[in-house]
């Protein structure tokens, strides 16, 4: 989407109410010093309007159109002298809707690089899809939008998120880049929640810390978690494993040696006792059958569990993401 400021089509004067012929306008970068934003004489924006743009000798300023966004202007005097200095100063473009739009462009509402969730899937006027495809100039070949339009985000993203792949380098300014036609990649959020850095301007809060997040909590763009985890042992909770002792039971047959003298016997009918001082009286071998069943290194318990990963993703509804360009 293109738009324009109210200094497009005006007449400029001086403090002494003479026009400002031959002053220059200058087109700049929101937030940024001197760093130029291109402006177009067209609403499709493909015909290259001249940066700073001069006013003729009646002072009145040339009909131009910028992509939508904020940007920053200067206007100079022909002596260099400036004459107005704004920043943040809002591209207004047409309402595309009904019902009252009051010629301004609903897409407008929102600054370069917020975040909108939309119920939808695909292209969104005025935004790109976070997903981690590349934007550019219209000869650029960028993946996700090539257009003029795409200008004001390709500079927002370079200057933002230095980690973000411009293709095929990234050179010395957002401005150079865009000027050599290089895409840059959008912030590639598919399959992500959104969270806030554990920062923000503030001392850490150490909510998402490098040792469960898996990144950085105090880095743009860092990503962290997964969709599930396996337990280690380590990880495991301290518990302890039922033991016991189990004997089936077993025997001890007894064997004797036949008596060979001296034997005796006392005791009355029906109940002697007989001794023979010479018998050979033996207990036989025999297994004792007992198992235990313990932790410790004697024997094993039963294992169980299969060691598989676990879901940790609480329950969560699906869009797409779009950033404004």
């Amino acid at each position: 989407m293109a738009g324009t400021i109210p200094l497009s089509l005006t007449q400029q004067f001086d403090e002494f109410g003479k026009p400002l012929s031959g002053a220059l306008l200058y087109i700049i970068q929101a937030g940024t010093v001197s760093t130029p934003q291109q402006p177009y004489q067209d609403a499709s924006l493909t015909i290259l309007q001249p940066n700073p743009i001069q006013l003729d000798a009646a002072g009145r300023v040339p009909q131009f159109f910028l992509a939508d966004g904020y940007i920053k202007v200067r206007l100079d005097d022909k002596f260099g002298v400036t004459q107005l200095a704004r920043d943040g100063v809002l591209v207004i473009g047409p309402s595309a809707g009904g019902g009252g739009g009051g010629g301004v462009d609903p897409t407008t509402l929102i600054q370069t690089g917020a975040i909108q969730p939309f119920y939808a899937t695909g292209v969104l006027a005025g935004f790109v899809r976070m997903n981690g495809r590349t934007i550019g100039s219209a000869t650029s070949g960028a993946s996700e939008r090539a257009n003029a339009d795409c200008q004001a985000l390709f500079n927002f993203l370079w200057n933002g998120d230095s980690t973000l792949p411009v293709a095929p380098s990234r050179g010395a300014s957002s401005a150079a880049d865009w000027a050599a036609n290089k895409t840059i990649a959008t912030p590639d959020f598919r399959g992500c929640a959104i969270s806030g850095l554990d920062d923000m301007g503030n001392v850490p809060a150490n909510r998402l810390t490098a040792t469960y997040f898996g990144a950085s909590g105090l880095t743009l763009g860092a990503f962290g978690g997964g969709e599930s985890i396996a337990l280690t042992i380590g990880q495991m909770p301290s518990h302890y494993h039922a033991a016991g002792i189990y004997d089936p039971t077993h025997g001890h047959p007894a064997f004797g040696a036949a008596v060979t003298q001296n034997t005796f016997q006392t005791g009355t009918a029906p109940n002697p006792c007989t001794y023979s001082p010479n018998q050979t009286i033996g207990i036989g071998a025999a297994a004792t059958g007992v198992r235990v069943n313990s932790s410790n290194g004697i024997d094993t318990t039963y294992s169980a569990g299969g060691g598989a990963a676990f879901r940790t993703l609480g329950p969560r509804k699906l869009c797409t993401l779009y950033i404004k360009l």
